[in-house]
């Protein structure tokens, strides 16, 4: 009996070295899915840093709203960015990225978005990349951003129901179908045209659609007399500067996430690069109004340096990985000097945008999307879509003929974005009504929306 307890415990002892090795060889090591593990991580963490951007645009539009609008303005913010969460479950991701295209490259399939099972088993995820759940809530604060742009510019005047209705559109259908084309390897992807992490595709789109409805609604009582415009002072500028910096946060997680990738040493020292180059963007465009409304009106305007640092943020989104630290820095001086001359000239065409976003994320988006074609040219492909290569050299497309398709793709999604968002808000002008009568306008939305007058203890002024 004790010889075969000896001979028992002798085989078990003899079979765990290669028990071990089975488990070994069944479970991947962290080479395998250690590169999953950080971009899952990268979307995470970088989606919490572009959520935070909502509180910054929230923060921003009510400082430059005056008081009686404070509450509707954010109201708006905290709807939008709700609707935005449920469309883009609803059809926005699916639509974004097609697994089946309709139209192919130009509309994707209408289904909602359906995560991965819980518990997901390595030998189960798709290693090469990151999770579904990541990925869908990281691109989900790009849909929202797009509409928080375009939340300030129609400020003061626009009924609540109509903008959420518009959201709707915007958010489901609008930004989706046009993102598509790019980061839905859609046919502006196949043209060569290049956007790293929106400066035309987010920040331009929200602008394009801001303008539409800025056309359509008319300026604000009073903007406009006799060939002035009338100075409409916001409720609180420290509130317009918090805001500013929290934006100026979040946009770490918007660029230094649309890296797409962290499981490398390149790929996480990249992630580096970028943050650094998003930096130096915002500063110098800040540094770039304050000096220049120094020079033209012998004062510095604080709302041009905070919208001269967001332009700066624009103006590199389309490429902060490429730039060095100086070139970083003239391109978001730029994007601060664009600011400086577009508020006024919007001015002169009677455009009223409250905030500054069309400045800020339209103009300075086109700036920031043609300068791609210095840093970043797209590889040449020959007629079976393969890359030429040279002398072991892989070509690419030369400056002008980048600077071309840079041009066609801004103009295609401007195009779009702005007839259809106008479409939009017409249909609503004609069904609902979009703006507040004359009265509501004077007293404030915060009333005439919210009903405000009925809590007095709430009410702003």
């Amino acid at each position: 009996m004790k010889l075969l307890k000896s001979l028992s415990v002798a085989g078990a002892m003899t079979a765990l070295p290669t028990l071990a090795l089975a488990q070994e060889a069944a479970a991947p090591g962290f080479d395998e899915i250690g590169p999953y593990i950080m971009t899952t991580l990268l979307f995470l963490v970088g989606g919490f840093l572009v959520f935070w951007m909502a509180a910054g645009f929230a923060m921003l539009e009510a400082g430059l709203v005056r008081s009686k609008n404070v509450t509707t303005q954010l109201t708006k913010n905290i709807a939008l960015f709700s609707l935005a969460g449920i469309m883009y479950w609803l059809v926005g991701f699916n639509l974004m990225y097609p697994g089946e295209w309709i139209i192919p490259g130009v509309l994707g399939g209408f289904s909602p978005t359906v995560l991965e099972p819980v518990g997901l088993g390595a030998a189960d995820a798709s290693l090469d990349y990151a999770s579904v759940a990541s990925d869908f809530f990281f691109q989900l604060m790009f849909c929202a951003t797009t509409a928080s742009i375009v939340s300030g510019t129609l400020a003061e005047r626009i009924k609540l129901w109509p903008f959420l209705i518009f959201v709707v559109v915007l958010t489901g259908l609008i930004y989706p179908i046009e993102a598509s084309w790019q980061w839905g390897g859609g046919w502006l992807s196949e043209m060569g045209f290049s956007d790293f992490a929106g400066s035309t595709l987010v920040h331009a789109a929200g602008g394009f659609a801001a303008l539409a409805g800025a056309i359509i609604l008319g300026a604000r009582i009073g903007k406009y007399k006799d060939g002035r415009t009338i100075p409409m002072p916001g409720s609180n500028l420290a509130l317009a500067t918090l805001g500013t910096f929290i934006l100026w946060l979040g946009w770490f997680g918007f660029n230094g996430g649309s890296q797409l990738a962290a499981g490398t040493v390149g790929d996480i020292t990249d992630v580096g690069r970028i943050f650094a180059n998003t930096n130096m963007a915002a500063s110098a465009g800040a540094v770039a109004a304050l000096l220049l409304t120094q020079a033209l009106y012998k004062k510095v305007d604080l709302t041009m340096v905070l919208n001269g640092a967001l332009a700066g943020l624009v103006s590199i989104t389309a490429e902060p990985l490429a730039p060095s630290l100086f070139e970083s820095l003239w391109i978001g001086a730029v994007g601060g000097v664009i600011v400086v001359f577009a508020v006024p000239f919007l001015d002169k065409l009677k455009i009223d945008d409250v905030v500054g976003a069309i400045p800020v994320h339209l103009i300075a988006g086109f700036w920031g999307t043609m300068i791609v074609a210095i840093n970043t040219q797209a590889p040449l492909l020959d007629e079976a879509g393969e890359v030429v290569v040279i002398d072991g050299v892989e070509q690419t497309v030369g400056f002008a003929a980048q600077l071309v398709t840079q041009f066609v793709g801004f103009a295609a999604i401007g195009i779009f974005v702005f007839v259809v968002s106008a479409i939009g808000f017409y249909i609503l002008k004609a069904v609902m009504g979009i703006r507040v009568d004359e009265e509501a306008e004077i007293n404030g939305l915060d009333m005439s929306e919210l009903g405000m007058e009925a809590y007095p203890e709430f009410t702003n002024g």
